[in-house]
This record gives structure tokens, C-alpha cells and sequence, in this order.
């Protein structure tokens, strides 16, 4: 509707006549409600989720990264050295490979330790039979429909978790950070967020005092947390 709007409008403007959509309102955008993971429902998945899938999980509760992006990973895009995730593609379907959704996704991820040593495990595994980081066993990139449906929903009904998409990971990753403390310019550039607006819209309800900036906090709430 919005591009319709902006043809017509044009054109009313050109051959001046009264555009049709004057006295059209647009359409409320219906919010989807998040329904992120609390901590303990995230070590309990990754302690029950087969062992083949356990490094793919940890990445995504621990990064916030799209389905698209962490199915389209490749290695030539992980950074041990610097401890980075360069996000610069995409994967729709195992199949149509895109550039990263808009400039603001095309970023660099630090990854906490719990991502370092999952992709340093997931290395050793696929790294010599496949460009992508996350892969069949023919070292083909990952068809998310088949690992939502063969993996990830039995395993939410066996451990008695809501059912919910993937996706949910993102948010996860989202709330962690802001219960840690991290400061949300810092959170909306791991999301790949232009600015703070979305990460307050959506996750304002998640927002404490946040004072810090670096990432480190997560670390010290997954510490805390094994600990205990």
C-alpha cells in the first residue's frame, strides 16, 4: 500500500489531479509479542540439544544473529583472532544467497567466551568439508524449516517449554544483554539495529539501568549463573 500510495501520489501531483488516497488511513501494524527465553531455559536447551546442533544454538542465544545470517555463515567470515562474527550475507531456504538485509546488518559480532569455544568445536567438525559454518552432513548449508521441525520444536515439547519459532532467539539474545547491563547502543549494533529506537519499542519492558558498554556483563551473568 505504501508504494501504491507514493506511485499515486506522484502521479496526482504530475497530471494534478486529487490523489485517491486523501482521505485513505494506512493499516495499524499489529505488534508480535516477544517471548524471549529466561537463562535457565537456555542452559537447559543447550545441555538436552543434540550434540551436533549444540554449537548452532549457543551462536544463536549468544549473538542475536537472523536465522538468515547464522545459516548463511561461512568461515571466511569468522574471526577467531579478533573474537569477531562479520555478518555480510545472507541464506534464504538453504538455497538464494543476499546481501545482509540492510547497511546497519552488515556489522561485526564480538562473540562472548561460550561462542568462541562452541565455533572453535564447530571448526574442528565442518571447516574441512564445507565453506559454511553450520552444515548438512553433505557440508550443504542448513535448511531451517527441517532443523525447526526435526530439532528444535521436539526438543521444546520434551523439555515442557512453550513452543515458539527460532527466532526467539534473537530476542533472547536481546533481553540477556539488557539484564546484563549493557548499554543499548552497544546491543543495537550486535543486532544490527541503525539506532536505539526498535531496541526500546520492542524490548522496553526488558530495560533496566543500564551502565554498561563492552559486552563484559553478559560474561559476568553467565558466571554468576553456572556457579550458582
Amino acid at each position: 500500500m505504501s508504494i501504491l500510495r507514493a506511485i499515486i501520489n506522484e502521479a496526482s501531483i504530475r497530471f494534478e489531479f486529487p490523489t485517491p488516497f486523501l482521505n485513505i488511513k494506512q493499516l495499524k501494524n499489529n505488534k508480535s509479542d516477544i517471548h524471549p527465553f529466561h537463562l535457565d531455559e537456555v542452559f537447559l536447551i543447550l545441555k538436552e540439544v543434540r550434540q551436533d546442533y549444540h554449537s548452532y544454538y549457543t551462536t544463536r542465544f549468544f549473538t542475536g544473529m537472523r536465522t538468515g545470517e547464522i545459516d548463511g555463515l561461512k568461515w571466511k567470515y569468522v574471526d577467531f583472532e579478533r573474537k569477531l562474527i562479520l555478518v555480510r550475507e545472507t541464506i534464504v531456504d538453504g538455497k538464494q544467497e543476499e546481501d545482509a538485509k540492510t547497511s546497519s546488518s552488515i556489522r561485526d559480532i564480538q562473540m562472548n567466551k561460550m561462542v568462541f569455544e562452541a565455533l572453535l568445536k564447530q571448526y574442528r567438525g565442518t571447516s574441512k568439508k564445507s565453506e559454511y559454518v553450520f552444515c548438512n552432513l553433505k557440508g550443504e548449508a542448513l535448511a531451517h524449516r527441517n532443523v525447526t521441525k526435526r530439532v528444535w520444536h521436539p526438543l521444546l515439547k520434551r523439555l515442557g517449554l512453550s513452543s515458539r519459532k527460532p527466532y526467539q532467539s534473537r530476542h533472547t539474545a536481546a533481553t540477556l544483554w539488557l539484564a546484563a547491563g549493557e548499554a543499548p547502543e552497544w546491543i543495537a549494533k550486535q543486532l544490527g539495529h541503525a539506532n536505539t529506537q526498535m531496541l526500546f519499542t520492542v524490548y522496553s519492558r526488558y530495560v533496566p539501568n543500564l551502565t554498561r558498554q563492552d559486552g563484559s556483563a553478559l560474561e559476568t551473568l553467565i558466571a554468576n549463573h553456572k556457579e550458582g
